[in-house]
């Protein structure tokens, strides 16, 4: 393996035309040069430099080797440069994945607020579920994922313990309201608990889902079975099927920025189940300085979320 750094000094000894004019540049001694192409050529097999009365100049060896130690050395510099520039987030890129309401909700503002910051990181945003998220983070084909766990309480909700070489970090608390037709009779009920949704029919996500898991479980904790009478993971869907009467649905936070003028959205008091939102990264590997600053503007766009949040109910 050719040593770098002797072939900088060979390099050098051709641009220069002689050991001392070489140390000069260098700032080595004369000795320390002629070290330097020794050891190299011992290393090439061959020899590089002729030396003589006038000076040295190259074997046919040597000029080959300077050719290519051109081009080594500018794509090292190339190299150097590029490395550095990611180190100050003048380059780079972050693949981002986001389950859709939060790519709706938040990441908008945090996209913007990262490409103000860091114009040369490269972005990308991918539409994944966090069951998805998560083997795509070890695998290195995301490099940071917003993710969210349920619980069927307003106690925070953490997600799945049980997932390894993940590190999570928490954003905000998303609850899910109950969305029905206007003209309901417990849209007028002053206290709703889930207990008076019992003979209702429901409009739920994939009950194989973490969503209509999420469902079945809250309906279960308060002492019924749902009837299911539509399942759709869209939630623009499922405020149209309640606004034309055929059904109440559980919608979260994140996915009421746009409500129907012709739906009503009412809390469930403390048994509310809550979404519990975090920002996910592979863990125990090396973290860019790119992927770093995500992280960050991620907890900032959730913060501006929460600070400008709107009632959206009658409380309960």
């Amino acid at each position: 393996m050719l040593d770098v750094k002797r072939l900088r000094v060979l390099r050098e000894v051709a641009t220069q035309g002689s050991f001392s004019a070489a140390a000069e540049s260098l700032a080595y001694t004369q000795s320390a040069v002629s070290q330097q192409i020794a050891a190299l050529e011992r290393e090439a097999g061959t020899t590089l430099v002729e030396r003589g009365v006038r000076g040295v100049r190259l074997t046919d060896a040597g000029r080959a080797l300077v050719a290519h130690s051109d081009v080594i050395l500018a794509r090292l510099a190339a190299a150097e440069a590029e490395l550095e520039a990611i180190a100050g987030l003048r380059g780079g890129r972050v693949r981002l994945g986001s389950f859709t309401t939060a790519g709706a909700a938040l990441v908008p503002l945090a996209i913007a607020t990262y490409r103000g910051r860091h114009p040369g990181v490269e972005l990308s945003l991918a539409e994944v579920e966090p069951e998805e998220s998560y083997p795509r983070l070890k695998s290195g084909e995301l490099d940071v994922a917003l993710v969210f766990a349920y619980a069927t309480s307003r106690k925070r909700a953490r997600p799945d313990p049980a997932l390894e070489g993940i590190e999570l970090v928490d954003l905000l608390d998303d609850p899910m309201y109950v969305a029905l037709p206007l003209e309901h009779p417990l849209v007028r009920k002053r206290s709703l608990r889930f207990e008076d949704l019992a003979t209702e029919t429901w409009i739920q996500g994939d009950r194989t889902g973490p969503c209509g898991k999420m469902h079945i479980a809250a309906c279960s904790n308060a002492g019924f079975e749902p009837r299911i009478g539509f399942e759709s993971d869209d939630y623009n869907v499922a405020q149209g099927l309640v606004a034309a009467g055929v059904g109440i649905s559980l919608i979260p936070e994140l996915a009421l920025t746009n409500v129907r003028e012709d739906i009503a959205i009412r809390e469930l008091g403390r048994q509310t189940p809550v979404r519990r939102v975090a920002v996910a990264t592979a863990a125990g590997g090396y973290t860019s300085p790119a992927v770093a600053a995500m992280v960050d503007v991620l907890v900032e766009a959730a913060e501006r979320y929460c600070a400008a949040r709107q009632p959206l109910a009658i409380a309960s």
